[in-house]
């Protein structure tokens, strides 16, 4: 056995950390759902202990997303690291910064303005001010 935890249970851990922060839910409260203790959610976090099928399905339910929501945004990089097909693939982009409480509190705020349009006006607004948009990148038009 090594020591360092498969890259793909560290990402599905980290799926698992950012859907549980973006709740406002503590390790605790979802332990308690879990019939766990809030130590063992540390170690799904951080990839430490694999979630078997049974229970990453009860996490989709209490979590409120789909099971794929775990694997999503999974580079390639870390699907071939994690089957054992390379060595010394770097974390994904949000393990970084999606975890980030700045993100977190961010993604919170966004989602309590309750009119739509205005909604879409600051997403708008924060991807202008990012410049992300796509024909800054690639020429490609921003509606696409």
């Amino acid at each position: 056995m090594t020591s360092k935890p498969n890259p793909i249970d560290v990402h599905v851990g980290s799926r698992v950390r950012l859907r549980r922060t973006l709740l406002g839910m503590s390790q605790e409260k979802l332990g308690d759902a879990l019939g766990l203790t809030f130590q063992q959610v540390q170690k799904y976090e951080r990839g430490a202990n694999r979630i078997g099928s049974s229970r990453l399905f009860k996490l989709s339910q209490i979590l409120d997303v789909p099971v794929s929501f775990f694997f999503d945004d999974m580079g390639e990089g870390v699907a071939a690291a994690g089957a054992g097909m390379s060595e010394g693939v770097q974390q994904p982009f949000e393990s970084d910064q999606l975890s980030r409480r700045e993100t977190l509190e961010l993604v919170r705020a966004y989602y309590r303005i309750s009119d739509p349009l205005t909604r879409k006006r600051v997403f708008e607004l924060v991807k202008a001010i990012g410049g992300t948009t796509r024909r800054r990148g690639g020429g490609a038009s921003a509606d696409d």
